[in-house]
């Protein structure tokens, strides 16, 4: 092994005598690489080979590349390149090569190739390189597209980037994506032909001679492609995928139109088709161009005459396809129109009272999912129209009776309205939801109370979740228990029910970090009952948090009555406690708590 990697580093000592002779490297600096590169070849040439030696190997490489580069601009010096850096850049695919053959699954490892040789080497090279992983690689349609964009957009060759395409499709032949970016392809070739073509006749020279077919120009092979791919790949939203990457390309107007009558005629069962084909008369013009409206008025009344149209066909889809996914996309189209701003007054209530039409059709034909229930009730209370708020509530929980969300909004919309008989409403929900589900339901309760009611009642509200509640749901009702004990009654309230509920497991950290920090806030804070919580912490998460620990040192080193003396003890029973990754952090925090007081 020692004479191979000799030779190696003799095969590099004309790239560095160049070096060092043309001034961009010191002898010192020589020496350094020298050294360097003894040690990264030894790593890459033993009988264990490991990936991430490999990978020190070219980074160091690419490192130097970038050093030599910087130097070169800053002596401006540009001579010798095939001397040095292509000698460096051979070397580094070797090392590639030899990495992507050992480890040929490692997708990332032959990206990181492709990065490299897009930058450091030549065309044909980069090529090989994509050949090689393909080969390898042929399940991954990602890789083939890549390669083709490659071929299309750095090299120039539509030809290659078609075969890429090709021979992709015979591996992958029901992938979307392919067809997707080979039909993109395809247009791309044709407008670059057509540009051409435009120069050559602004040059006013001859094109006759060159082979610019008039099928070619008007993406004759797009469409070729267009119609294999939806003989082979259904639904109306590959179909809309095409036509909107068609759209971008001006010159293929009657593709553009094939593509669209063949969707209506495909695909008149799906709601996507007649969302698409609503949505494209916000597109089209009524006025013919130089003649648009001047004044803003003006220009709501077209816009207005626009989103009528856009309804009318949403009207009809409704009635020719009356599902629960045809009006969701009337609801939405009418939702988004809604939320855009607008100065005009005539736009805005003309979109809210469309929108409020469209949910209440839906409501009535019961083809309103849940969670378009909520954007109604949220609409209505945003406009402060309570009573239609609370009438589709109740609609909404009698349609979803096992839902809490439509619970919440119910409720939600009695305390809008203050109703008086909130409690019963609440009772009532309890009756049709799981007990698991409502912790929702008993925090809005609680806060409502909180706002509204005695600090008996609230307490009373607490007390019943906890007995309701069961599991972790219970750990976040304890915090809100005892963070409304504080606000509501102080520190005396808050350690009350800390004491009620200390030995009703499970809890959270944050609910003895919560009432060491109350008693903290107190004027005068009591060490004895900063032990108290902590130890009582401890004895729940005293194996597992290491910050407990830390923080219970750092009390009894602070404050005016704790015990230094202490640390010590507590520092072995946390070391007794503590598991794993936790005691080594606690080690290290301690540590570096020490240091900052010496």
């Amino acid at each position: 092994m020692a004479e191979i990697i000799q030779e190696r580093i003799e095969d590099r000592l004309p790239e560095l005598e160049q070096l060092e002779r043309i001034g961009l490297f010191s002898h010192a600096e020589i020496k350094a690489i020298i050294k360097k590169a003894s040690d990264l070849e030894y790593r890459i040439q033993r009988r264990a080979l490991f990936k991430e030696d490999f990978i020190n190997y070219v980074q160091y490489e690419i490192n130097l590349l970038e050093l030599i580069q910087r130097r070169r601009t800053r002596i401006g010096y540009s001579f010798k390149k095939d001397e040095i850096e292509n000698s460096i850049v051979h070397r580094v695919q070797g090392v590639f090569r030899r990495a992507s053959a050992k480890w040929k699954d490692d997708v990332q490892l032959w990206l990181s190739y492709v990065v490299f040789c897009k930058k450091w080497a030549t065309k044909p090279q980069l090529s090989k390189v994509f050949s090689a992983m393909l080969a390898i690689h042929s399940n991954k349609p990602a890789l083939w597209i890549m390669a083709a964009k490659w071929e299309m957009e750095d090299r120039l060759s539509s030809e290659s980037a078609r075969q890429l395409f090709l021979r992709a499709l015979r591996f992958h032949p029901e992938c979307p994506k392919l067809y997707q970016e080979y039909f993109r392809m395809e247009l791309m070739h044709a407008e670059k032909l057509r540009k051409e073509k435009q120069e050559f006749e602004k040059a006013k020279m001859d094109v006759g001679n060159l082979d610019y077919p008039e099928e070619i120009l008007n993406g004759e092979l797009a469409r070729i492609i267009y119609k294999n791919s939806v003989s082979i790949i259904k639904g109306a939203e590959f179909h809309v995928s095409l036509l909107s990457i068609a759209q971008l390309f001006d010159f293929a107007t009657d593709l553009q139109r094939e593509i669209y009558d063949d969707l209506q005629a495909l695909h008149t069962d799906d709601p996507l088709t007649w969302d698409y084909v609503a949505r494209r008369e916000l597109e089209v013009e009524s006025q013919p161009a130089g003649e648009q409206p001047a004044t803003k008025q003006a220009r709501a009344v077209e816009l207005g005459r626009k989103e009528e149209r856009c309804c009318a066909v949403y009207e009809e889809a409704v009635k020719t396809l009356p599902t629960e996914a045809m009006w969701k996309c009337y609801i939405n189209f009418c939702l988004e129109r809604f939320t855009k701003k607008t100065s005009s007054q005539f736009l805005r209530e003309k979109r809210l009272e469309r929108t409020m039409m469209a949910f209440r059709k839906a409501h009535e034909l019961r083809l309103l999912p849940e969670f378009q229930y909520k954007q109604w009730i949220d609409l209505l209370l945003h406009h402060d129209f309570l009573k239609e708020a609370l009438e589709v509530a109740v609609a909404g929980t009698a349609s979803f009776r096992d839902s809490v969300t439509m619970w919440q909004m119910k409720l939600q919309v009695l305390i809008n309205s203050k109703s008086p008989d909130i409690a019963m409403h609440f009772e009532e929900a309890f009756v049709h939801l799981k007990a698991q589900d409502c912790l929702p339901l008993w925090i809005s309760w609680a806060e409502w109370s909180e706002g509204t009611k005695r600090e008996e009642d609230t307490e009373a509200i607490f007390k019943k979740a906890l007995l309701a509640v069961k599991g972790t749901d219970s750990v976040t009702l304890k915090n809100k228990y005892l963070d409304w004990a504080y606000r509501s009654g102080g520190y005396k309230k808050a350690r009350a029910v800390f004491k009620s509920l200390q030995e009703s497991r499970p809890f959270s950290v944050d609910f003895f970090r919560k009432i060491i920090q109350f008693e903290k806030e107190q004027e005068s804070c009591k060490m004895a009952n900063l032990r108290e919580y902590y130890e009582r912490a401890l004895r729940e998460f005293g194996s597992v948090d290491s910050d407990l620990w830390m923080d219970y040192i750092k009390e009894e080193l602070n404050h005016p009555l704790g015990k230094p003396e202490n640390c010590g003890q507590i520092y072995w029973r946390a070391m007794k406690m503590l598991q794993g990754e936790s005691a080594e952090m606690f080690v290290a925090k301690h540590a570096m708590h020490q240091a900052g007081h010496l």
